[in-house]
């Protein structure tokens, strides 16, 4: 079954540029393709994506208001945002509105098909740099915002195991080979990991569990 993907994106070259990029895997499928994000909820209810590639500069509201609004809605969905800058605190603001990763608008052509394979097997792929700049702030900001830490969360045993893989980079696939369980199993855990923390992406489960001191 193909990889079903959205793009937001006000450039209509770039967005049809990467749909022609997209058609070169057989396994992607692109099943909608936007100039603005204004009816973004709508939009990807009625196409169903596994994955929305979502730029940052859009007109009327910005890339990240409209990852926020889609993952309230469909949290399951993967979202890749791509800009031109490696703007330190809009990156960390994308992950934390529950984008999966980050890629620059110059690295698509070479780095694009990479990541979206990434996300599919469960991983949160951005560039070093960024990486880098995404832990700074989330340091940053585990100076400023106390925490109770070990909040009870009534997380299970497997569940934590889970829990700590994640917050060691491991895909899903990775997951399941390190554990000796089904990918589909983990898969599960992971959803309910994001039930109990209260939150839509991978980043902000790291986020959570490393400044609550969970594990």
């Amino acid at each position: 079954m193909p990889l079903r993907i959205v793009i937001f994106d006000d450039n209509n070259n770039i967005r049809d540029s990467i749909g022609m990029l997209l058609k070169t895997e057989e396994q992607f499928e692109l099943v909608g393709s936007f100039p603005h994000v204004l009816d973004c909820v709508d939009e990807v209810k009625a196409c169903n994506p596994d994955v929305v590639l979502m730029d940052i500069e859009m007109p009327g509201m910005n890339g990240i208001e409209a990852v926020r609004l889609i993952k309230q809605a469909m949290p399951h969905t993967e979202i890749l945002m791509q800009t031109v800058f490696e703007d330190d605190d809009r990156v960390f603001d994308s992950i934390c509105a529950g984008a999966s990763g980050y890629i620059l608008k110059s690295q698509l052509n070479t780095r694009l098909i990479p990541f979206i394979k990434d996300l599919q097997g469960g991983g949160s792929p951005m560039s070093p740099t960024i990486a880098r700049k995404v832990l700074g702030k989330m340091q940053e900001v585990s100076a400023v915002i106390r925490q109770e830490p070990g909040s009870d969360y009534k997380l299970s045993s497997r569940e934590k195991e889970v829990l700590a893989c994640i917050v060691n980079g491991l895909s899903h696939k990775m997951i399941a080979g390190e554990l000796n369980i089904s990918y589909e199993t983990v898969r599960s855990h992971v959803k309910k990991i994001y039930e109990k923390l209260h939150v839509v992406s991978i980043s902000q489960v790291v986020f959570k569990a490393v400044n609550e001191k969970l594990l």
